[in-house]
Formats: structure tokens, sequence, C-alpha cells
């Protein structure tokens, strides 16, 4: 038994250096409930795969709490190991020039395989710079989707199999809903900033913005309120006013409504889908997000909302080289369809989207494709994204000037004037330094 006790003693002390070498990297992150669980679970797994390093994830708050936490350790050299930056704050990141270690060059010194044309275009162009480097790791991503109620559907006695594609078809959907007393809510939308104004601009090739939106220069000027948004907010706003959309909040309250079963469609996150999947006790469709076909050329490929990983400058090399082989292992085609699988955030790069269908994931799985197809369609000019400073202040203009259009107090042409001219002094003061 001494000899035993002995033996157990020595093989402890032969492992404790192993594990006191291990090198600590911390994670701060935004993300809660199952997506908060799948990134404990991913940091376990990586850490379980080797000895030397071990991430250690910190929920920081929401979007903006954990971006300015991140800042204000910026400024204090308290900053985190890898950040987590949502893509309105991508602009406030590119500006930080000398704060932060771009991808390309942390790759490259740790001596890790990377090609950022493994990831998908319409996903890895957001966090590119002019030269066509990888800033930052591509990590959560989604697209705006179209999802609807099939049995609601069978109710108003719409072919359910049938997904309406231009929004003259939602607004016949909508009318039959409404009209036969399907549901109490025919159409709604989540984050209408982002699906109402951004997407579907990208999704016709229009401007929000001069000089490509924001990604040609920081002097942009908001340009959105042309012939395309006048045309769908004023749809949408005699939709509010008759009834047939129904306005849910800034957030995901269109989704709950949606998941209850209360309103028979809504634009949302293709995130979204795997939640519906698990919660929703109705059979449900997801489809792209509709259009106007009048418009030359449309649609176009949709854009990305979530966030990357930034690296922060002034760490150690070995910490370094810990956060690169992190990033190799989030990179692979295997992490990456899990992720897929367990949170509905887009593979972002093309090996993970080939592994899922191989995998019979998407044959099971009616539509989780959907979201993939549709940021894989032809790629132009405008339909990149959005990439201007503190652009959540902007969102939050908008926001606000189309809750006055559903309420009927502005008409829709006073609402989106009023908003590029309060967006542009924002971008004008955020230009000057001030606080906007």
């Amino acid at each position: 038994m001494k000899r035993q006790a002995l033996a157990f003693a020595a093989a402890a002390l032969l492992q404790a250096p192993t594990a006191l070498a291990a090198t600590e990297l911390q994670f701060w992150h935004s993300m809660s409930g199952a997506a908060g669980d799948e990134v404990n679970a991913l940091a376990s797994r990586f850490n379980a795969s080797q000895q030397g390093y071990r991430v250690v994830p910190v929920f920081k708050g929401g979007y903006e709490d954990s971006l300015a936490a991140g800042v204000a350790a910026f400024r204090t050299r308290a900053a985190p190991h890898i950040l987590q930056v949502f893509d309105a704050g991508t602009a406030t990141m590119m500006a930080a020039r000398g704060a932060v270690k771009p991808l390309y060059q942390l790759m490259a010194e740790a001596g890790e395989k990377f090609d950022a044309r493994a990831y998908m275009p319409a996903v890895s162009s957001y966090y590119l710079d002019k030269r066509g480097k990888l800033l930052s790791l591509p990590f959560n991503s989604s697209t705006a989707v179209f999802f609807y109620n099939k049995d609601l559907f069978k109710k108003a006695g719409i072919d359910p199999d049938l997904a309406p594609k231009t929004w003259r078809d939602v607004q016949a959907a909508a009318l039959k809903v409404r009209d036969t007393d399907a549901a109490p809510c025919a159409y709604t939308t989540d984050w209408q900033s982002w699906v109402l104004v951004e997407s579907l601009s990208a999704l016709h090739n229009e401007p929000l913005a001069t000089r490509s939106n924001g990604f040609g220069g920081a002097d942009a000027k908001l340009n959105f309120n042309g012939q395309l948004l006048m045309r769908h907010i004023g749809l949408m706003s005699s939709w509010a006013k008759s009834g047939l959309f129904t306005y849910a909040g800034r957030g995901t309250g269109g989704e709950a409504k949606f998941a209850s079963g209360e309103c028979a469609m809504v634009t949302a996150s293709s995130s979204a889908y795997a939640g519906l999947a698990k919660s929703a006790r109705f059979a449900f469709a997801v489809s792209p997000l509709p259009y106007y076909d009048e418009f030359s050329g449309a649609p176009y490929n949709t854009i990305i909302r979530g966030a990357s990983l930034w690296v922060p400058a002034g760490k150690k090399p070995a910490e370094y080289k810990g956060i690169a082989k992190f990033f190799s292992y989030l990179s692979g085609p295997e992490v990456q369809a899990e992720w897929n699988r367990q949170t509905g955030y887009l593979p972002n790069t093309l090996a993970a989207y080939a592994l899922i269908r191989a995998q019979g994931y998407y044959d099971r799985n009616p539509g989780a494709d959907v979201a993939v197809e549709q940021m894989s369609r032809k790629f132009e000019h405008y339909s990149r994204g959005v990439r201007l400073a503190h652009f959540s202040r902007i969102r939050a203009v908008i926001d606000e000037e189309l809750e006055a259009v559903w309420s009927q107090i502005k008409t829709p042409k006073e609402a989106l004037d009023s908003a590029v001219v309060r967006g542009n002094d924002l971008l004008r003061r955020f230009e000057r330094g001030g606080k906007g």
C-alpha cells in the first residue's frame, strides 16, 4: 500500500508542472443561454485537446456592454486575450490602430495554417481591410430569413408548401390570414433596422451610405432615403394601419410571437432556426428573405449580423501562440459543424458547410441551409454590408423613426429623411471626436 501511495504521489508530482505551465487565455464574450453554454463547451473541448493553454470564457453582458468593457480595458492595459465584438462595432475596432493584433498577422507569426479564402466571401468580406487581409476571426454569424407557420397557412387556405417569394406574395398571405382569422397576427419582424432597412437594401444592391456603405472611408454619408425603402416602409406602414403587420419591438419580440403561434409569419435571424426546431409545437418552414422583383438583378446576397473575435495588442508571444491555436481549433470543419447544429449560427467556412451537407443534416432539417444558400448568391457593391463608426447608435435612430411610422405619427418620407439627417449628424460628431 505504501509503495502504491508513493507511486501515486510521484505521478502527481510529474503532472503538476504541466498543469501549472498552462497559459490562461481570457475570452470575453456576449453569448447567453444555449449559445453561451456552447461557448463554454467549445472552450472545454479545446482545453481537453491539449495541455499548454486554458481558454477561460467570461460573459460580459450584451454586445454594447462587452464592447464598452473591452474599450475600457484596452485603455488600462487590462484587455482580455480575446474579445468578441458585434458587427456594428467593427468600424470602431478597425479605427483603433495599434490597439489590436490583426488576425492575419497573428496566425502567420504563430505558424498556424490559415487561409482567409476558406471562409464564405459574404462573411469574411465584412472583416477585411482595404488590402483584403482578415483582421478578426468570424465567429457567430447569421442573416435575415423568412419563417412561416405551415399549420396556420393551411388554416387560412394557403398552400403550406409554397413559400412567399416576393413582398406581394407576403401581402397576399397576410390578407388571407387576417380575413380568415387564422391568427391574431399575420406578419411581424425582429431587428427592424437590420431586416427592413439594411438587409433589404443589400438584397437589392441599393446603397445605405456613400463610400461603399462606409467600406471606402470614414467620411461616408447616409443616403438610404431612396426609392426602395420609401416604397417598402410605405408598404409596411399601410400594413400596420390595416392590421397585417404587428410591431413587436426592437429586439427578438417578433420571434417570440411567432414561436408562440400568435403570428403566422416573421422575418428574423437565421439563428432562430435551432431554437424553433426544438420548441415550436407546429410545423414551420424557413425560406429566403422576400424581395421586389421589379428591381433589376434582385435578389442579391443578404448581409450578416453577429460578431467576430478580436485580439488586443501587447500580449506575450506565448499567449499569441495559444490564441492562434484556439482560432485554428474554432475554424475546423467538425467544430464549425457542431457550432451550427447547436446554435443555428452559420458555418463560417466552405469546408464546414460541405461537411454538414455530407452528414445529411440538411436532409433531416429542411430549410436549415436557406441562410447559407442566401449568403452565397451574387455578391455586389452594396450587398457587402454597412461599416460605419458607432453604427449601433444610428440603428437606434432608425428604430425610433420607424416606430413613428408604425404609430402613424410620421409619413415614411418624413421618417426616412429624418433618420438620414440625424444619422449623418452622428457620423460628423464621431469624426470630430465627440460622443454623439
